[in-house]
């Protein structure tokens, strides 16, 4: 419902057809549990989809987890870039597409089917984020930067033949979101780093290379932890090896662990590699950032298309966390993660008021673009997340968010 583009599509007052699902979506949906202290879980129930008769390809045609090659030539589950590449179907495909009904093809090919008088084109996150959220581990690399500007231009190419206006948005560094930003700063201001020998986060920088992060730079973010580390970060110290039979490794001798020294603080025991972002995969997922957003600042010039500087945007927004926020309608946002109000429980996706910053800005783009007069929407109209009176609970200074609970998304 607050998708940025059904949003915009309000202010021109307009339809905008979408793949609707009832109640509480198609599974996996995150929810609070409690807010003293704080907990979030995974909802097991699933509603279905309820327009999947429609007889034209859906206006939204974003798949959650799609890469941009998948915009040129994905039509289903099992042709899609996870599969093709990492075996695993994405679902989604089928959902938005519907091609063993319409049998029109990928989402550009839907897309320009519907002849449309305006199309926005935001890809690109997923082709650094599934590298950045997985620490560097799965896949092993962001897409490749030569590939990705071939591919975008084809995109672009394609939109343009078909001579419809064009907006697209470029893509924020992993830096500004609460997903990298949250748990290693947390941990600085409040893990014992007094433990004797200790020397800092020792953590696996790859199989066989061991990093450490002192506090300084989990706090100044030399060092990303993501969010999934938030519920192993209370287990710091502790002489367990429950991280790992919580990830299905009955015996973590066999990868060289020794379980009995202190998690976290021992070099036989570190940090895992998947929950971290050490500074040489900071710099590879900000490289590709760079690269991506140079290709798509090139192919909008190319071809005419109005550009959304959504990278600028979140740094903007990411500095201003530091001098009290940023103001949008009389409300403070942030980056933080929950209370900051810009982005959803996941710490990657926006929330449904920061939907309605991001529509903002393309209309602000569209209205210089193209000589129009669409009126921004207010966001404090847009219902809002959740403002924790307290952020952390009264036994510690984390989230313990268990880390199953993010099994389900699809960066």
């Amino acid at each position: 419902m607050y998708s940025y583009g059904n949003l915009i599509s309000k202010q021109v007052n307009t339809t905008f057809a979408t793949p609707w699902v009832s109640d509480p979506g198609l599974g996996g949906r995150l929810e609070v549990g409690s807010y003293s202290p704080f907990s979030i879980y995974t909802n097991p129930n699933s509603g279905v989809p309820t327009n999947l008769n429609y007889p034209a390809p859906y206006n939204n045609l974003g798949v959650p987890g799609a890469l941009v090659y998948d915009v040129l030539f994905a039509t289903k589950s099992t042709d899609c870039a996870s599969y093709l590449f990492a075996g695993t179907p994405n679902p989604y495909f089928d959902l938005v597409l519907r091609n063993s009904a319409l049998n029109i093809g990928s989402q550009l090919s839907q897309a320009i089917t519907l002849d449309p008088t305006l199309v926005t084109l935001w890809i690109g996150n997923n082709d650094v984020l599934g590298y950045a959220t997985s620490g560097g581990t799965a896949p092993t690399a962001p897409t490749d930067a030569g590939q990705f500007a071939a591919l975008f231009t084809g995109i672009a190419g394609s939109l343009a033949q078909a001579q419809i206006p064009v907006v697209v948005a470029n893509i924020p560094n992993v830096t500004a979101i609460p997903f990298f930003t949250t748990v290693g700063p947390q941990m600085a201001l409040s893990v014992p780093w007094t433990i004797s020998g200790a020397p800092g986060l020792v953590y696996q920088s790859s199989t066989t290379v061991i990093g450490i992060a002192d506090s300084t730079s989990l706090l100044t973010g030399g060092v990303l932890v993501t969010l999934k580390g938030s519920s192993y970060a209370s287990l710091l110290g502790q002489p367990t090896g429950k991280f790992y039979r919580d990830n299905g490794i009955s015996d973590p001798s066999v990868l060289g662990i020794d379980t009995t020294q202190a998690f976290g603080f021992s070099v036989g025991n570190p940090w895992p590699n998947a929950l971290i972002l050490d500074d040489g995969e900071i710099t590879i997922a900000n490289d590709a950032v760079a690269a991506f957003n140079g290709a798509i600042a090139t192919a909008a010039a190319n071809f005419g298309f109005g550009l959304v500087d959504i990278n600028g945007i979140f740094n903007s927004i990411r500095q201003a966390d530091f001098t009290g926020g940023t103001i949008y309608n009389g409300i403070s946002f942030s980056t933080l993660y929950v209370s900051g109000g810009l982005f959803s429980l996941d710490g990657v996706h926006p929330s449904s008021r920061g939907q309605a910053i991001i529509a903002n800005e393309f209309i602000k783009v569209m209205n210089s673009k193209f000589n129009a007069n669409i009126p921004l929407i207010d966001v404090s109209t847009i219902p809002g997340s959740i403002i924790l009176a307290s952020k952390f609970n009264g036994n510690s200074n984390y989230y313990d968010l268990p880390a199953k609970v993010f099994e389900h998304l699809l960066f």
